[in-house]
């Protein structure tokens, strides 16, 4: 999830909106209007569905509300905008980190319940000192990349697995590694249901279609670059054709890794300010994850089509309620 247009923020705290006129930024929080952009611009590189980037914010001197944008959602692949609601917790958990780099401790409150697009709002909580690993996490919001291409066949050691662990639970959420080969087989066929399940929905394969840059003029969706190559049969974990046909030419006998990590970040209850809490779990597990050296993409079908997410549950015990399904390995930078 890049932001549109240049990853570089312009000399002026004014920048275009999505419609092409300009939108002033006023400075929140006590912080200048160019901070309260570079908090901003940190805020958006977050993950999002076909890099819909489903958020807004409203600023004001006491506070930052990030909300979400309806005209945004994705009703066949997200018709009851559990996604939107992850990406904006994603977002959000990349605001905190931007705040306390600037010396602003966030107070942060979650109020899905009040109105179902105000995602939360953010008050100055007094001064912060960063801890180093929240600044290793904050420094790795520019280089995390959902990384569709190949990872090499190398294991992910018992350290970093338990980093990847930890830092779920940090936001109050967990995350399952499955590693069971019976479970991981069993998540396989669901995560190939799920693909057929949407490839047969005609309205599905429109929007997906529809989010797929394929002109150096599209400023919405994923860029050809970002693809990955077109998968094979012989590929295992990965179906989506995100170049739908065009995408990077595989070199030849570099297939797909045969063994990733395959985890499930899982909440205790499902709802929203559950979500959103998730998505922030998401993104703290997503950014260690980049500190490590590690590569990511997710297999989102199987959270998509909502019979094929409640077998997943029953596969994971039942009690736990699946967010987000992701693939993690070494990977080249993209």
């Amino acid at each position: 999830g890049a932001p549109h247009g240049s990853t570089q923020p312009p000399a002026s705290p004014a920048i275009a909106s999505r419609s092409g006129s300009e939108l002033m930024i006023i400075g929140a929080l006590g912080l200048s209007p160019e901070q309260t952009y570079e908090v901003l611009e940190a805020a958006i590189r977050a993950p999002s569905v076909h890099n819909s980037q489903p958020w807004r914010f409203l600023l004001t001197a006491d506070s930052i509300e990030l909300q979400a944008d309806p005209t945004r959602r994705l009703p066949a692949a997200d018709p009851d905008d559990r996604e939107l609601r992850l990406a904006c917790g994603a977002a959000l958990l990349n605001l905190r980190l931007a705040l306390l780099n600037a010396g602003i401790e966030p107070k942060v409150s979650i109020r899905p319940s009040a109105h179902p697009d105000r995602i939360a709002t953010i008050r100055h909580g007094g001064p912060a000192t960063m801890l180093s690993e929240e600044a290793a996490l904050y420094r790795a919001i520019r280089n995390r990349r959902t990384n569709r291409k190949p990872f090499l066949e190398q294991p992910i050691g018992v350290r970093e697995r338990h980093l990847l662990i930890k830092a779920a639970e940090t936001e109050h959420c967990r995350l399952r590694v499955v590693s069971d080969p019976q479970e991981k087989a069993d998540l396989r066929r669901l995560l190939v249901l799920a693909h057929q399940h949407q490839l047969a929905d005609p309205h599905w394969v429109e929007e997906f279609n529809s989010w797929l840059m394929r002109s150096p003029s599209d400023r919405e969706g994923i860029t050809l670059a970002a693809s990955g190559p077109q998968p094979e049969i012989q590929d295992a974990w990965v179906l989506r054709d995100f170049g739908k046909g065009h995408g990077h030419v595989r070199v030849p006998g570099k297939d797909f890794e045969s063994e990733p990590l395959i985890a499930v970040l899982t909440s205790y209850v499902d709802d929203p300010f559950a979500q959103i809490q998730a998505g922030q779990a998401l993104q703290q597990v997503l950014l260690t994850a980049t500190t490590l050296g590690l590569s990511a993409s997710f297999l989102s079908q199987v959270i998509e089509v909502a019979d094929i997410r409640a077998q997943l549950q029953q596969l994971l015990g039942g009690s736990a309620h699946p967010q987000a399904a992701i693939r993690i390995g070494y990977g080249t930078p993209v």
